[in-house]
């Protein structure tokens, strides 16, 4: 894999994880009393392939809690 390639992945999960986390905080702010927030974030590729997408798609779920207090 090329280094821009890389590169160009690197900066898209660090802006994804900077924003996460500002509505992650802001939710919590506007609803801080409950039971813990269970997250679940979606890699999906959303490239149109026309007529002759991969074999195998690009697809990762990872889920979490989030305790607050």
């Amino acid at each position: 894999m090329e280094s821009t390639s890389r590169d160009d992945i690197r900066k898209l999960l660090k802006s994804f994880g900077i924003q996460a986390d500002e509505a992650l905080v802001a939710h919590l702010a506007r609803l801080p009393d409950g039971d813990p927030l269970k997250i679940r974030l979606v890699l999906e590729d959303r490239t149109d392939y026309g007529g002759d997408p991969p074999e195998v798609s690009l697809g990762f779920e990872m889920e979490g809690v989030i305790r607050r207090g």
